[in-house]
């Protein structure tokens, strides 16, 4: 039977690490005052630095999400991988740079490299997952013998200041008082931040060093069940819908920051752990997928340290007990990167030199969009 396996993994982190302290600095304060929100949350998140695609002196936009991603790549490449002779490239994220071309085009062009099929994921943290399960499976098919499948997010552009400066105005118009932002966007300005990974997938195990035998990926929604919870380039009425950004007047765009990327957090802090820790787990454990004794090592990407106690819970809930000593997560000093988050975690930990031939891990990435989960098993080979 065919096998996909893990060659390399490459991360690129924009510019230097920012820490708590300088973050506002860098966004730009939105209003009169700083932000009440800011410490309540980096107090939750434990957050201690994270990576923006922004000048922090000029506040100027250092790179497009195109050009993180093909920095990922590009890492691959000086790993040893040919990029002359790649097959596929699937590349996943939340926010392109544009609406039309896909993302995915983009970073082909960036690269240059000779014509191969591209393909572009969309979602929010499962883009960049379900980049990796096609390349996954185009390569377990046969329809391709090697692939590069990436998670980026380029978001800080839309966390800057003057992305929320007209409706501060249009606020004081209405209400001639100091106004705030809504608590569901100034959250997400202190809890998401930029970067880049990617990994190169074949057919073959490699000759020298380790490598990662995927032996399963698994999705499932729930956006049968639940509305949505994490939405951008809409608003959310009182039934629960959305409407989207083009039923309404230009004007409000920037009167409502429309596009600013917004989370239900009652609902976020209500479902997320029930829908995408203990229901999955138990459909998987009952089909036989896997069982907790056989996992040396879990990665969950989790946006918060707020969710880590919940996520261990849920475990216990769904009869997967892991063990805190076998959590390996880098949240504190890489941020929480979306659809990135994955490979950031998994480029460290694949590099760091803890990782033993036989040893399983078992990865974890919830979105909170419309509550979705996916889960993978990989094996060290």
């Amino acid at each position: 039977m065919p096998q996909v396996y893990i060659n390399k993994i490459a991360a690129y982190l924009p510019n230097e690490a920012v820490t708590n302290e300088a973050m506002e600095a860098v966004l730009g304060q939105v209003g009169e005052r700083p932000s009440r929100v800011r410490r309540l949350i980096l107090r939750s998140n434990r957050i201690k630095s994270r990576y923006y695609a922004i000048d922090p002196v000029t506040g100027a936009v250092t790179h497009s999400n195109a050009e993180l991603t093909a920095a990922a790549i590009r890492a691959l490449s000086e790993q040893g991988c040919d990029l002359r002779q790649l097959e596929l490239l699937v590349c996943g994220t939340t926010l392109p740079d544009q609406l039309l071309p896909n993302h995915a085009l983009m970073v082909h062009g960036e690269l240059k490299n000779p014509p191969c099929e591209v393909v572009g994921t969309a979602g929010i943290c499962l883009a960049g997952t379900m980049a990796l399960k096609y390349g996954y499976l185009s390569i377990l098919a046969g329809e391709s013998q090697n692939a590069v499948a990436t998670g980026s997010e380029n978001i800080s552009s839309l966390l800057r200041e003057s992305n929320f400066s007209d409706e501060i105005e249009a606020r004081l118009r209405q209400l001639a008082e100091q106004p705030v932002i809504a608590f569901e966007k100034d959250f997400l300005r202190w809890m998401l931040s930029d970067g880049a990974g990617a990994v190169w997938m074949s057919n073959q195990s490699n000759s020298g060093g380790i490598s990662l035998r995927i032996d399963w990926i698994w999705q499932n929604s729930y956006a049968n069940e639940l509305e949505p919870c994490m939405y951008g380039g809409a608003e959310k009425l009182e039934d629960g819908t959305l409407r989207g950004w083009r039923e309404y007047e230009p004007k409000a765009w920037l009167d409502e920051s429309l596009f600013a990327v917004k989370q239900d957090v009652k609902l976020l802090n209500e479902k997320i752990v029930e829908y995408t820790v203990v229901k999955p787990l138990k459909k998987l454990l009952a089909a036989g997928k896997f069982s907790a004794s056989e996992i040396d090592w879990f990665l969950p990407h989790y946006s918060s340290d707020f969710f880590r106690e919940k996520v261990a819970a849920g475990l216990q809930e769904a009869n997967c007990p892991i063990p805190a000593e076998k959590w390996f997560t880098n949240l504190e000093s890489k941020g929480n990167t979306g659809s990135a988050s994955i490979y950031i975690m998994l480029e460290e930990f694949f590099n760091s030199g803890r990782l033993q031939k036989g040893e399983k891990l078992l990865c974890f990435v919830p979105e909170s969009g419309r509550f979705s989960t996916a889960f993978m098993q990989m094996t060290v080979v």
